[in-house]
């Protein structure tokens, strides 16, 4: 089988091991003769699989009791939407602090439903750093709305100590379970599931119970929170194969050591490629500010666009997947997610060393 080092932005890598699991359980699960995805989901096979994913990530993320979590679909694009759908107030409006493209989304499609603010942005640096936060947010904010990594730019809240607000939303879809964070800080946090938890198809949202309760109850039935919570994510169809997937991933983790040993490595990981960067003398240049680098995403650029055409031909030859920059961007972008593994990184700083030193610098 030919080797690829999957550096992929998402559709991201996957477990070899969870691979290997699903392809020993695909065509027979559990003794069934039938593959999971030709289960019923109000059966009690599926519904095994459905109770154990939710039991897990309840586990692996510290999630208090007095949150649920639920299994949507729509990926964060339709999260966008929805949020405001539900909880957009009269003579309120939600605020949003941008980061990012994908910030910058989620305000548009609000303000196609009300009146949405901007709190604070780092446009103006290109987005190359997490932006000062405002000593005091007004809580006359529905609510107030952040995206803790940012997969384009390649930055990262390092820490959410000083956002302060009765009602925070976060965007966690690529970052989310790798590493430690104070779920209760938040009333909402979600995720697609195509960097850390899963594949594509599945949308992780963990939501503290009685903000459901205060939601807009004049909405269609299934774009209501409430509708989800209400019937456990089962009010349709699921999308059984991922949800089925998403558990495989998080039994890996916690096999693995859990939360803290994921932050472990993705440092690790993290960091030899940052020193490829740093230790180059101005060959590659980081986008993001060090004090907002993402462990998830690392974006650089080498010293012209032709130099950088080669890097990425170069790479693509030696195995190297997934390493261009967004198009917004361009550059060069390594996603190094939980799945990732360290000998990809090592392998990935050789060819940067090696590169660079054919290039006579």
């Amino acid at each position: 089988m030919k080797h690829v080092y999957n550096f992929n932005a998402g559709p991201a890598a996957l477990p070899r091991e969870v691979l290997q699991k699903a392809k020993e359980e695909l065509l027979d699960f559990e003794d069934t003769g039938m593959s999971i995805m030709e289960h019923s989901h109000r059966g009690k096979h599926y519904e095994a699989v459905h109770e154990q994913a939710k039991n897990l990530l309840k586990e692996l993320l510290s999630i208090p009791d007095e949150y649920e979590i639920l299994f949507l679909q729509g990926g964060a694009s339709l999260q966008f939407a929805m949020i405001p759908m539900n909880f957009m107030k009269q003579n309120q409006k939600p605020g949003y602090i941008l980061t990012g493209s994908w910030s910058e989304k989620a305000l548009k499609e609000a303000k196609k439903i009300g009146e949405a603010e901007e709190i604070v942005s780092g446009k103006s640096s290109n987005y190359s750093s997490i932006p000062e936060i405002p000593s005091l947010f007004s809580d006359d904010y529905t609510y107030v709305h952040v995206t803790s990594n940012n997969t384009i730019f390649g930055t990262q809240w390092a820490s959410f100590d000083h956002l302060e607000h009765p009602f925070l939303i976060a965007d966690m879809s690529s970052d989310i379970l790798s590493k430690r964070f104070p779920v209760e800080k938040f009333g909402m946090i979600y995720a697609g599931a195509q960097k850390n938890l899963g594949p594509a198809g599945v949308t992780v949202v963990i939501m503290r119970k009685e903000v459901a309760d205060k939601a807009n109850k004049e909405l269609p039935t299934i774009l209501s929170y409430e509708t989800h919570m209400k019937n456990r994510s089962l009010y349709n169809t699921p999308p059984t194969f991922s949800i089925y997937l998403l558990k495989l991933v998080l039994e890996w983790a916690k096999e693995l050591g859990g939360l803290e040993e994921l932050e472990r490595r993705n440092k690790e990981k993290a960091k030899l490629i940052y020193d490829a960067i740093d230790e180059s003398g101005g060959f590659y240049t980081g986008h993001a500010e060090k004090d907002s680098r993402s462990l998830m995403n690392i974006t650089f650029t080498l010293q012209n666009e032709e130099l950088t055409k080669q890097f990425l031909k170069e790479a693509q030859e030696q195995g190297f997947s997934g390493l261009a920059g967004h198009r917004s961007v361009g550059g060069c972008r390594a996603s190094a997610y939980n799945a990732v593994p360290l000998e990809a990184c090592q392998a990935l700083k050789k060819f940067m060393i090696e590169f660079q030193e054919k290039q006579g610098n």
